[in-house]
């Protein structure tokens, strides 16, 4: 069963077909982790109430938690303005990264803050 014709019309994809997607804790409000659907990976995760994304290294579907148990359950799927991404609100159970960390921007890090006029480096 493809992907809904009104919600895959909304879509503007990059040229391997796929959407960027943030995720966002749905208790918190917390940006966990970005990754990539294409038409499949959103009729499933639509479908199933757990997020499936494509993986661009592996080349392949995968569920989150399917091997580690931290699994993403769906509370909303929202998309821009522009169709380009999408914002989805998930129950996380466990960390986000594959880190172990919470969210992948934990794991990442901060970078220097942006300082002087029109955001030049001070």
């Amino acid at each position: 069963m493809p992907l809904d014709d009104a919600i895959a019309d909304r879509l503007r994809r990059d040229d391997n077909g796929l959407v960027c997607v943030v995720v966002q804790d749905d208790h918190d409000d917390r940006v966990l982790m970005v990754a990539w659907m294409d038409d499949e990976a959103l009729r499933r995760t639509l479908t199933t109430g757990r997020v499936t994304y494509w993986s661009r290294s592996r080349q392949e579907y995968w569920r989150k938690g399917d091997t580690s148990g931290h699994l993403q359950l769906v509370r909303s799927v929202e998309i821009d303005c522009d169709g380009d991404a999408l914002l989805l609100r998930v129950e996380q159970v466990g960390p986000a990264c594959h880190t172990g960390t919470r969210s992948c921007f934990d794991a990442g890090g901060a970078l220097p803050a942006v300082r002087g006029e029109l955001g030049s480096m001070a």
